[in-house]
């Protein structure tokens, strides 16, 4: 049990460590000029007394305030300095397995509140979509081809004997290029203030829900969930990642705080790429599920929802803590 006087202590270093946030902007600005590979030959010297500082910082805040934005954010600057200062130039696996194992997840805890909106958006955005095809069934033209929308009026999906027309390697790409298309949009549509990333966001919402409201209307709803859920785990969760990453631009055009606009979208880039090269792999994944697992009538659904469940905690398993047990 933690004592008044320790109570006491962790406010008081914590107070000081809010003091030390210029200290830390300054450095992180000479991170990223030595990244443009500035000629300041001044820079390596104030870089390297300035990382000492950072070690001393990020140790108390680990101890006084472990998990807030202040301790995440000189966690992903420690890892920044580390790469820039120890590592050998051009070796690009260990730059990879920082980023998978260290940064990326840094990042993601760092900007867990853009990615509860964006996941919370999203699910409003399907609520939406279900009660305004079940109060306007008119609008499933605005979700839903004539095509898919004739076949579900027949009894069947628009899914149903898939494999019979494309083959399954056909499908996969055809699948994979579509839904690393959507993200990438998701995400680079930020850079308009972030309102682009809300309208694809949106959007998706809102057609997946109307189109599981429109299948059940003729009781094919629950086909539909067996079609989706095994690959649906994955791809959505990515999307609602470069969705969040999308905001996170918008985020730093709107409140650079003490950077300029410039440098605050070009910091938010940068971090926001290195979680999509963790996340956006698992689209191909996503991809072979989609074309040999979902359109395939010999899985049952307890196989589909294993694939899918497991597929899920093991991608954000790795987004969110990703490879504790290497060393830095």
């Amino acid at each position: 049990m933690t004592g008044p006087r320790n109570d006491t202590e962790h406010k008081a270093l914590a107070a000081w460590l809010e003091q030390r946030i210029p200290a830390w902007r300054e450095l992180e600005t000479l991170f990223i000029s030595r990244d443009r590979k500035s000629d300041d030959i001044e820079e390596p010297r104030r870089i390297i007394s300035g990382f000492h500082m950072l070690v001393s910082d990020l140790s108390l805040a680990r101890r006084a305030i472990p998990g807030s934005r202040i301790h995440n954010w000189l966690e992903i600057m420690f890892l920044r300095g580390h790469q820039l200062i120890f590592r050998t130039p051009g070796n690009t696996l260990l730059r990879l397995r920082d980023i998978v194992a260290f940064e990326s997840p840094a990042l993601i805890r760092d900007t867990s509140n853009l990615l509860i909106y964006t996941i919370a958006l999203f699910m409003c955005s399907i609520l939406l979509g279900w009660l305004l095809i079940n109060m306007f069934p008119d609008l499933t033209t605005l979700f839903a081809s004539t095509e898919m929308i004739n076949r579900v009026q027949s009894g069947e999906l628009w899914t149903d004997g898939l494999l019979n027309i494309i083959p399954s390697s056909v499908l996969s790409l055809s699948l994979m290029t579509n839904n690393i298309t959507v993200s990438i949009f998701a995400f680079s549509l930020g850079a308009f203030y972030g309102l682009g990333t809300l309208y694809i966001i949106t959007l998706n919402g809102l057609m997946l829900g109307g189109v599981f409201a429109f299948t059940a209307q003729y009781g094919l709803d629950g086909e539909l969930f067996n079609f989706i859920i095994a690959h649906g785990v994955v791809e959505l969760s990515v999307i609602c990642i470069a969705g969040a990453m999308g905001l996170k631009l918008g985020e730093a055009l709107i409140r650079p705080g003490t950077k300029t606009r410039q440098q605050a979208f070009r910091k938010a880039t940068g971090d926001a790429g290195r979680v999509l090269i963790v996340a956006l792999p698992f689209l191909v994944v996503a991809g072979l599920f989609e074309g040999y697992i979902s359109p395939d009538p010999g899985f049952d659904l307890s196989f589909r929802i294993t694939v899918g469940i497991t597929s899920g905690m093991l991608f954000w398993a790795l987004l969110i803590f990703g490879l504790p047990w290497l060393k830095r």
